[in-house]
């Protein structure tokens, strides 16, 4: 997953696009194949990284990790380090995270009605 660069048209159009639609502004945020799964596994709860990858089979820690620092970069989930051995490490939904509960079920419902079209 690599960033855009800040000087490409890409990246300003992008921009331009999130700032007028807040349809683009959110699908910015939750964008990555994985960061909507990852929120829906987070809805019911705390979970610690290596249960996150158990329910996740097909992930690398690699992209989990990568879309667990974006979803924490964009206020959707909060990292907490408890100091002991081993390091402990929880990962939990902000507010806004737990607001995409009812969008997610939606999302899914709509999933579930398109497939029927194939």
């Amino acid at each position: 997953m690599s960033n855009i660069k800040e000087t490409s048209t890409n990246f300003a159009n992008k921009q331009a696009l999130a700032e007028e639609c807040g349809e683009a502004y959110a699908s910015n945020i939750i964008s990555g194949q994985w960061a909507l799964v990852i929120c829906s596994w987070l809805m019911n709860g705390k979970l610690r990284f290596g249960e996150l990858k158990k329910r996740l089979p097909n992930i690398t820690e690699r992209m989990l990790t990568l879309q667990l620092r974006k979803l924490e970069e964009n206020k959707m989930l909060t990292r907490t380090v408890y100091a002991e051995v081993p390091p402990k490490v929880e990962y939990e939904l902000t507010p806004i995270g737990y607001e995409l509960g009812p969008i997610i079920q939606h999302l899914d419902k709509w999933a579930q009605k398109h497939k029927e079209l194939k």
